[in-house]
This record gives structure tokens, C-alpha cells and sequence, in this order.
């Protein structure tokens, strides 16, 4: 099976872009996995699917966040990415990568995103 590892800063000033990667390894993700998605939780809240990138490129992103976001990735380096424009202190939470058919099945452990000043 694919292990996955979110990387990125944990802390983002407001305003800014929060960007996060997330690295495979002992696989790659393009075998048997059609849907690579970043999720997140905020404090005290249930998790929210944010968006995914497709075995082919396409993206399909929450209608609430579509507008400030961006995935991508390089299969070249077994990686995709989460862009998160202009954001705001509500945007704190813990982002994870994960991947599957359709519905997220392997997930990184998650990290600590915190939109401070």
C-alpha cells in the first residue's frame, strides 16, 4: 500500500497562500487510485472535503472554496498539491491528503495549518 506525508508550513498570515504537498511512497498513487483529495478539519468541526485531482488532471473542487482553490500534481515525483488563496484564521485546521477509487481510502496523518497574524 501507498503511505502518504503532508508537507508545508503550519503557520500562514492572513491574506496569504496556504500551499501544501503531499508525497507518496511505497507505490505510486496513479496504480489502482483514480481520486487524489485533500480534506480538512477545523477545530471542534467535522471534516470537510475540499476538493480532488483526478487520474487524468481533472479537478473538481467544494463550491464554498472553489473560487481560492487550486490542486495539481506531478506524478513524476509521486505528488499533488493544495493551493488555498487569500485566507483567513476560519481556514485553521488539520489539512489531509488522501486517496482512492472515489471515496478516500489511504490517508496521510494530517497536518497543523494555523491562519495567523
Amino acid at each position: 500500500q501507498v503511505q502518504l506525508q503532508e508537507s508545508g508550513p503550519g503557520l500562514v498570515k492572513p491574506s496569504q497562500t496556504l500551499s501544501l504537498t503531499c508525497t507518496g511512497s511505497g507505490g505510486s498513487i496513479t496504480t489502482s487510485y483514480s481520486y487524489w483529495t485533500w480534506i480538512r478539519q477545523p477545530p471542534g468541526k467535522g471534516l470537510e472535503w475540499m476538493g480532488a485531482i483526478t487520474y487524468d488532471g481533472s479537478t473538481h473542487y467544494s463550491p464554498s472554496l472553489k473560487s481560492h482553490t487550486s490542486i495539481s500534481r506531478d506524478t513524476s515525483k509521486n505528488q499533488f498539491s493544495l493551493q488555498l488563496s487569500s485566507v483567513t484564521p476560519e481556514d485553521t485546521a488539520v489539512y489531509y491528503c488522501a486517496i482512492g477509487v472515489v471515496t478516500p481510502t489511504d490517508w496521510g496523518q494530517g497536518t497543523q495549518v494555523t491562519v495567523s497574524s
